[in-house]
């Protein structure tokens, strides 16, 4: 079947050239997992081969499956063009070639055997270290020594280091520029991509004692916190009980360490799931055929300790269980990334359709979805996957001394609660703990859809932030609250949408008039069986509402879960301001 390149695949390489032709420096392009950055980085070598007959073309990456992977995609274009493979796994070693497609623990040291290379492409590029003494570095500068012209383009999902900060900032940047961004959520919005969901989990990991090491947790310390067979048969048991409930097919479970990944493994066996365990001591020929039986749908499940985070295509992966706590926000994007790719339905060609055709056939499709289960806490730790912002390079990893205000951009101390340029509250969190309170954010932000929560139950409060009160209603949802501001003091929508909450709910006529009237007619109002919230960034937007059926018409509705009070009740920690 011929290539036909997206859209943005093609500007990918154009902004490559466009940056090339104002400066010479080293580029970056940002493509979110699953979009084709092999397509796109075939298409580039094929302009460079065409552009320029005389060049030569080193492509560097780690893992085997993807040297394989871009050599065929670039053969698969340009099939009579000079090129080879350097991987010792492969059994190939044509260093010589005008294009080579290396594998980085073959090539590492034989850039003499290389020799002159003008372009350097790197995939999967956030997993270049720092330290100058590694094989990267160590491949990277002996090139730089045969040819100190050479340019290095870089491809990632994620353009910043699994530590801390940008791919193109700082004194030991490789690149100067992210020439070209095509994120989750465009890929998402464009029908290109599996939408990620994301619901709160029962189980959290309490972090108390994990110290941090390299820019990340301590892996002894992880372990004692999370390999625990008390946890680990709950956690599983909750996996088991989405798996069935959804009738997930196919998952990726991210563990702590190849101790933890087998005991998982085994507790996930107990409930007749096939599950195997990847690790970076899995034999290359057993390696080889987990995967392909993920891919056949033999196998459910497998287990790993996070070498299934990058360079792994398994399009059916629709539930992500992370059970591995990282301060990376590399790692974690990387880990939700594995569910996004697409499988279309039968017989629908998505080049010949629209995103809005797109869309709904994966909506129709086989695997409408990936459900990514944040028992790690990775979610509030970073944030949605779609708006994710690394950390500044730096050390420490406590709070700056400063911060800027989200709302008006004003630079106030790190301590400060209230922003005094314009009244902005700051949310502060506390570390996640077991069994506390499981926080309830969203997987995705800028294209997430509404989502319905079960309301356990709801009470009013007085709120009083500027010169007009409203009540607050909080509702409490598992073992998290979801917050709504109501408005019967005031005017225009605010006022209206407070009526027809109360119209809703039962309440009767006239509506009430202050904060204070509605708390003393609370008892009106019927409860609220379900809402639905849609999320913004870290909080939930309450945008709709299923109120509880009335038994029996001869009884009275039934009351608040608060009983009428003249009594105000102050909320003293107001999640969002008003």
């Amino acid at each position: 079947m011929a290539f036909n390149p997206r859209y943005y695949q093609i500007e990918a390489v154009d902004a490559v050239f466009d940056y090339w032709a104002e400066e010479p420096g080293h580029p970056l392009v940002d493509m979110a997992t699953g979009t084709g950055k092999s397509g796109t980085m075939a298409m580039l070598d094929k302009r460079l081969v065409e552009g320029w007959p005389d060049i030569r073309i080193l492509n560097a990456t780690h893992v085997e499956e993807l040297v394989e992977g871009n050599f065929m995609e670039f053969v698969g274009m340009c099939p009579f063009a000079p090129a080879g493979i350097a991987a010792a796994s492969l059994n190939r070693r044509d260093y010589r070639a005008q294009v080579v497609f290396g594998q980085l623990q073959t090539i590492w040291d034989k850039a003499d055997l290389i020799g002159h290379v003008d372009v350097l492409k790197i995939d999967e590029v956030h997993l270049v270290p720092n330290d100058g003494n590694t094989m990267y570095r160590k491949l990277i500068a002996a090139l730089f020594e045969i040819n100190p012209d050479m340019k290095i383009v870089g491809f990632t999902a994620t353009p910043y280091r699994l530590d801390s900060g940008r791919l193109d900032e700082g004194e030991d940047r490789l690149f100067d520029k992210v020439v070209y961004t095509y994120s989750i959520a465009q890929a998402i919005d464009d029908g290109y991509l599996t939408r990620l969901t994301s619901k709160p989990t029962e189980l959290q990991y309490d972090m108390t004692g994990v110290h941090r090491l390299g820019g990340d947790f301590k892996k002894s310390d992880l372990a004692k916190a999370t390999d625990k067979e008390e946890l680990t048969r709950a956690a599983v048991a909750e996996i088991m009980a989405y798996a069935n409930a959804e009738n997930r097919k196919t998952a990726i479970i991210f563990c702590n360490g190849i101790d933890h990944a087998t005991h998982v493994r085994d507790e996930i066996r107990k409930y007749g799931k096939t599950c195997e365990v990847l690790s970076g001591k899995t034999p290359k020929g057993e390696r080889r055929k987990i995967i392909a039986d993920l891919k056949a749908g033999r196998l459910w499940g497998c287990t790993n300790d996070n070498v299934l985070s990058t360079g792994t295509n398994i399009p059916g992966v629709d539930l992500i269980p992370d059970l591995a706590p990282t301060e990376s926000a590399n790692r974690y994007v990387q880990r939700a990334g594995r569910g996004t790719r697409v499988v279309w339905p039968a017989g629908f060609d998505p080049e010949t359709s629209d995103a809005e055709g797109r869309k709904a056939a994966i909506a129709m499709g086989p695997k409408p979805n990936c459900r990514y289960m944040n028992f790690a806490g990775n979610i509030e730790r970073h944030g949605p996957v779609d708006c994710v912002t690394p950390k500044k390079p730096g050390k420490g990893t406590g709070e700056a001394p400063i911060k800027v205000c989200m709302q008006c951009e004003e630079i106030v101390a790190a301590g400060a609660r209230v922003c005094p340029n314009c009244g902005y509250q700051f949310e502060f969190e506390e570390k996640p703990k077991f069994t506390a309170k499981p926080t309830d954010v969203a997987i995705l932000a800028t294209v997430a859809e509404p989502e319905s929560r079960k309301v356990r139950s709801r009470k009013f409060w007085f709120h009083e932030k500027g010169e007009t009160p409203s009540v607050k209603v909080s509702y409490q949802v598992g073992m998290n609250h979801v917050n709504e501001w109501l408005c019967p003091q005031h005017n225009g929508f605010p006022k209206s949408r407070a009526d027809r909450f109360w119209l809703a709910h039962g309440g009767s006529r006239p509506f009430p008039k202050t904060v204070m009237e509605w708390l003393e007619r609370q008892g009106e109002l019927r409860d609220t069986a379900e809402i639905l919230v849609k999320p913004r960034g870290k909080w939930w937007d309450v945008v709709g509402h299923t109120v509880a059926a009335v038994a029996n018409d001869n009884v009275p509705a039934p009351s608040n879960n608060n009983v009428p009070t003249r009594r105000l009740a102050v909320a003293m920690a107001d999640d969002i301001p008003f």
